[in-house]
């Protein structure tokens, strides 16, 4: 049986880390083996990646897999750890947001990231339509008196042809999505430092990165000193921890083949 009390004080200490001076690093985990390995390492804090879960599962990220599947994931990875879990939903799976929620809490997670693009339809969802179901998530969060803390992600520099101005139309959304009850901000895929500090300056709420473990950050590969003085509040890996380990496995074994 869930224990929202527990839910709700994770919760409660993954939304204070975002509003520390130093940037709150989440690294993407995958499964109980991963995250276990990143709490005995210090961390106090894990995110959960849509694309290396379903890499451990034999899917493909897009929502290939299904969101049972996805959910059983996270349980996987919550039940083996200690620490407030945040977990990447993908666009929620066409999921009306108190079931979506209702998901996310029973699997143990107390932070969650959406994104505008609509796999099912291989569309953005439009700056209005993705702040209402961030405003959506919020109100069944409340609901269950649990402050899932909600990470609001726009592709939009994924898909910089689309818009006349993309940096804009990303802090655009970005901002509407604050407004609807969103606790902190993704735009992925950030082309270079002038960007990010422009972003910066214009929203208000603490703003995630992505970084590769190994080389820094997106973008310009900085590192994490250089994030907390640009004012960058969260750190996750995405697919790119996952990716690095990919990469020594054939390092160590070399010799054995």
């Amino acid at each position: 049986m869930t224990d929202f009390s527990v839910l709700a004080e994770r919760a409660s200490a993954l939304l204070e880390a975002h509003h520390q001076d130093r940037p709150i690093v989440l690294p993407t985990v995958w499964d109980a083996w991963s995250a276990q390995a990143m709490v005995n390492d210090g961390f106090e804090a894990l995110s959960i990646g849509s694309h290396p879960l379903a890499d451990s599962v034999g899917s493909g990220d897009g929502e290939t897999m299904s969101l049972s599947q996805a959910l059983a994931g996270i349980a996987r990875v919550c039940g083996s750890v200690d620490v407030p879990v945040s977990a990447d939903l993908e666009s929620g799976y066409d999921t009306a947001a108190p079931d979506l929620i209702a998901g996310l809490l029973e699997a143990g997670a107390v932070g969650v990231n959406i994104e505008d693009t609509v796999h099912s339809e291989g569309r953005l969802r439009s700056a209005e339509e993705h702040a209402e179901y961030i405003g959506d998530l919020r109100r069944a969060a409340d609901a269950q008196r649990v402050h899932v803390v909600i990470n609001a992600r726009t592709d939009v520099f994924k898909n910089p042809d689309d818009f006349e101005d993309p940096t804009a139309e990303a802090i655009r959304r970005l901002n509407l999505c604050a407004e609807a009850g969103a606790d902190s901000v993704y735009p992925v895929r950030l082309p270079n430092t002038e960007t990010l500090k422009t972003v910066l300056s214009q929203v208000r709420l603490p703003l995630n990165v992505t970084a590769h473990p190994v080389k820094g950050a997106v973008p310009d590969e900085l590192d994490l000193s250089q994030l907390q003085d640009l004012g960058v509040k969260r750190v996750t890996f995405g697919p790119l921890l996952q990716a690095t380990m990919y990469d020594y496995f054939a390092k160590f074994t070399r010799n054995w083949h």
